[in-house]
């Protein structure tokens, strides 16, 4: 057999292997989709009329914010639920906050009861059910001063607001919600500042809530320019969905604001290709030609992104907006959000199947958060078979297993 023909049915197993996903990947619903984008737009149309809007007003991230929904009224006139989801709105509304941007809302398809936007948005009775913690991250434990929260030697996060475009219903920080929206105080942002500045170790800072691009324009500035300003600080990163929620928030004066002050990180939270929107995408453009880097970090959640087609179909689609898929989290035990968790058997089968059918740029860390603020935990499908002196035994993507050669290179100096 010819080398050209050995290629040839190489070629053919491979695209073998790629047909389950061919077969599905238009069934996935997807942001940039013309289906979607037109009806988002007839959705749009009915927001805006009942809200009294215009298209300016819709572009802009003030009018959005002012006019998230929030009340069961006003929700009903724009989203067809069944007389059970309405009652599990009112029950939920009296220990949860919701509360959900017109843009956001505007994604939502009504014919789907489990459209994996409403399922982000809109509370369900299933948030009462009695199980997890209201603090499985112990964050109020790991609080040296000011808003800081610190659980690596080198890096801390500094909590900026509570304030978010809408309130996920999967939310880490539920408990931080209340009832109304406030930043951190001033006195606690320099607090937060002089730690980072006494403690010359800490070379990265996070910035999040809450949502960091929710803090107004000036504020930003000031914040950023005093991180900037501190010599041991390598980078600052920015915790934001406002990418997925509000896009409209990614003004040209933002950008100009945040381009002052490289290197300069944003990592967001995609979960579903639905978001992958135009608007999103324009968002995504401005902050990627203004030399921002953008990293995704979404979250693995039952009946929305737990299934590998869907998983891997969001990654991609997040190259094509420039966003580097970053981690993928397994969703915490949060109070209130136990039945968006998945088990991670279903995780370890999604990382399994993105390992040689995609890109290694569209291959995320699959992350568990360990108990009580004890960190990051990568989890991984096992190709170390066995290990021994001189050789190990690995096992492909393919499955296939093979002997691998370990023996270092001994005494460098008889090269030379």
């Amino acid at each position: 057999m010819s080398k050209k023909q050995i290629a040839q049915n190489r070629a053919g197993e491979l695209r073998d292997r790629i047909q389950d996903y061919l077969d599905v990947k238009d069934t996935i619903p997807r942001g940039m989709a013309r289906t979607h984008q037109e009806q988002s737009a007839e959705k749009k149309r009915r927001i805006l009329a009942h809200l009294k809007g215009t298209e300016e007003n819709w572009n802009d991230y003030r009018w959005q914010l002012k006019n998230r929904i929030s009340d069961v009224d006003t929700l009903l006139e724009l989203v067809s639920l069944e007389e059970a989801e309405v009652q599990a709105v009112h029950k939920v509304a009296k220990k949860y906050r919701w509360s959900i941007s017109p843009y956001y809302l505007s994604l939502i398809d009504d014919n789907n009861r489990y459209d994996p936007i409403k399922l982000q948005s809109i509370p369900i009775v299933a948030e009462l059910i009695e199980e997890g913690l209201a603090d499985p991250m112990a964050e109020e434990y790991t609080n040296p001063a000011g808003a800081i929260t610190r659980r690596y030697p080198d890096r801390v996060i500094i909590n900026v607001t509570n304030q978010c475009a809408m309130y996920c219903r999967h939310c880490q920080r539920r408990r931080n919600i209340g009832s109304d929206d406030h930043h951190t105080s001033k006195r606690q942002l320099e607090e937060s500042i002089a730690y980072i500045k006494a403690n010359p170790e800490i070379r990265d800072v996070l910035v999040t809530g809450g949502d960091a691009l929710l803090l107004s324009d000036a504020t930003l500035d000031w914040l950023l320019g005093e991180l900037h300003a501190i010599e041991s600080v390598d980078y600052v990163r920015l915790g934001s969905r406002v990418l997925v929620t509000m896009p409209q928030r990614i003004t040209d004066r933002l950008v100009n604001i945040l381009k002052k002050y490289p290197p300069l990180y944003i990592n967001t939270q995609f979960n579903h290709p639905k978001e992958l929107t135009p608007e999103a995408k324009e968002a995504c453009d401005k902050l990627a030609n203004a030399g921002i880097p953008l990293g995704n970090q979404a979250v693995l959640l039952n009946g929305i992104n737990n299934d590998k087609y869907v998983m891997r179909l969001l990654n991609q689609e997040l190259l094509k907006f420039r966003i580097r898929p970053y981690y993928i989290f397994h969703a915490k035990r949060v109070m209130g959000t136990t039945h968006f968790r998945t088990s991670v058997d279903e995780g370890i089968e999604i990382m399994e199947y993105l390992r040689g059918y995609t890109s290694g740029m569209a291959i995320p860390t699959y992350i568990i958060n360990a108990p009580q603020g004890h960190g990051k935990t990568p989890i991984a499908p096992q190709y170390l078979i066995s290990r021994g002196k001189n050789s190990i035994m690995i096992r492909t993507w393919e499955g296939k297993v093979f002997e691998y050669p370990n023996a270092p290179t001994r005494d460098l100096e008889r090269f030379f």
